[in-house]
């Protein structure tokens, strides 16, 4: 029986922040009912003698913004279809203001034991600038409710890079978050995604971005800051006290496979991708419709050259890199010798170093990462 992991959409926010290009949608509360119901069909297709399910993500749009008596809904569907491991990863979602302490009960009550919770900024004046619907006040507010019924794993998202922020505007906010000790804390920066509100006020010249130049300050000073403090850098974007790195994330970033469930979800399985419409009336007729592989599209077919190129780049954004060990126990091949030409362009350039197990980014690389990935590509 394979091990995967589960990702789950649920596209309904209450509010769309002015940077989101995911795929959600506000004021379509009528359609939820009818989007869980078909959800749950879409889960009861897969054969379930296939996988053994090692962990559950709950993402969106924001997973709880709806009922809560839907989440339960779901994930019981999943365990009826699926044998789910005893000690899983069970992740969900929140956002500040759509979450109160009986919610957090019962995401507690069906084996919920790690939730996310996008923060952003403490900055009360930046997070009404990007379009979240909450203030710092009430993010602590879920915060401390969160620990109070129970939660022992909880990630805090931050963003650098953002409108009118200062290295020291975004010190202050990581500053406040060590304080909460939380057992994980995530910061990306900000991409300005075409179509997107934040587009449209960059384009327009209604807000600034810091430059180049003082994101990559923001981006060392965070880093020092969680490091000092005993979280563990390990990917380029997260931070975790130890044992508590995102299982979910992490067998991602190793190319394990995952099923997605949902609109516009992804699956990884047998070396395709492959992924759910993004038209939300598309999916639910072709779910009524029993049509359910109408909602499929292939996105890529893997060879063996594709498959050991992604093992490379995913295993970049590790801070421990690329296990040559482990390389050649899954394609046989030694990736120093199958890709010598490129590692050392990359070495030459200071963005990577090489030892007999291990290949990963020096701080330059780090600093460009983006680049090192499209050297491979």
């Amino acid at each position: 029986m394979k091990e995967i992991g589960i990702y789950v959409h649920i596209p309904f926010c209450k509010n769309k922040c002015n940077y989101c290009d995911f795929v959600s949608f506000t004021n379509r509360e009528e359609m939820i009912g009818k989007y869980i119901k078909c959800l749950k069909k879409e889960i009861q297709s897969i054969n379930k003698n296939s996988y053994k399910i090692n962990t559950i993500y709950i993402g969106g749009g924001t997973p709880s913004f709806i009922d809560s008596k839907y989440i339960i809904e779901i994930l019981e569907t999943i365990r009826n279809k699926f044998e789910v491991e005893k000690n899983a990863e069970i992740t969900i979602e929140i956002n500040p203001g759509t979450a109160n302490e009986e919610k957090l009960k019962k995401y507690i009550s069906i084996g919920i034991n790690r939730i996310s919770i996008g923060l952003q900024s403490t900055n009360n004046k930046i997070l009404k600038q990007i379009g979240r619907i909450h203030t710092y006040e009430e993010f602590l507010n879920t915060y401390n409710m969160a620990r109070k019924v129970g939660f022992e794993n909880i990630n805090v998202d931050l963003m650098l890079a953002l409108p009118n922020q200062t290295v020291e505007v975004l010190e202050d906010s990581v500053e406040n978050v060590i304080k909460l000790n939380p057992e994980h804390i995530s910061i990306y920066s900000l991409i300005l995604e075409e179509g997107t509100k934040m587009e449209e006020l960059v384009d327009n010249k209604k807000i600034q971005l810091p430059s180049d130049e003082i994101e990559r300050k923001m981006y060392w000073s965070m880093k020092n800051k969680l490091e000092q403090n005993g979280y563990i850098h390990y990917e380029i974007s997260n931070f975790s006290k130890k044992g508590y790195e995102s299982k979910h994330n992490i067998n991602c970033w190793n190319q394990k496979e995952y099923i997605g469930f949902g609109l516009a979800a992804h699956s990884y399985i047998n070396n395709k991708r492959f992924c759910n419409t993004n038209n939300i009336e598309y999916y639910l007729k072709n779910i009524e419709n029993n049509n359910i592989k109408a909602n499929i599209e292939i996105c890529e077919v893997q060879n063996e050259d594709e498959k050991q190129k992604e093992y490379m780049l995913l295993g970049l954004r590790k801070i421990d890199g690329v296990d040559v060990q482990e390389f050649k126990k899954k394609f046989v091949n030694n990736p120093i010798y199958l890709y010598r030409k490129e590692l050392q362009k990359l070495v030459n350039e200071n963005l990577i170093e090489i030892d007999l197990n291990n290949i990963k980014l020096t701080n330059k690389g780090l600093d460009l990462a983006n680049l090192v990935w499209q050297q491979f590509i």
